[in-house]
């Protein structure tokens, strides 16, 4: 088993426990503060995916940061024109369009233009 292995899985694993906390009563309301879940469709394999990341939002933006963009590939969804994804913020479902910028020293942020309610 490889490192990259053994890090998707627990980002796997991971993603699976914050999910049941964002649904938990006392300590959803902590979790929903600092983290959302998103849901895309994958542009190779036309598979409906849903992972939790931390955002920050301004007003009708929200922008995530990819913490080790180079083990991660769920953003390169994004790349170019972007493509629709469905953020649960809080206690609401929005729809937005994201797009990815890799900037010149490697990071790289996703920013979601949310649609008018």
């Amino acid at each position: 088993m490889t490192l990259n292995d053994v890090f998707l899985r627990s980002a796997k694993g991971f993603n699976t426990v914050v999910m049941a906390a964002m649904n938990a009563p006392v300590v959803g309301e902590y979790a929903r503060r600092f983290a959302a879940q998103i849901t895309y469709v994958g542009r190779k394999t036309g598979r409906t995916i849903s992972l939790v990341v931390a955002y920050r939002r301004s007003g009708d933006t929200v922008t995530i940061a990819v913490g080790m963009p180079d083990r991660k590939k769920w953003w390169r969804n994004f790349l170019g024109e972007g493509a629709p994804m469905t953020l649960r913020l809080g206690d609401e479902e929005r729809t937005g369009h994201a797009v990815a910028h890799r900037d010149e020293r490697g990071g790289v942020e996703v920013t979601v233009q949310l649609d008018p309610v």
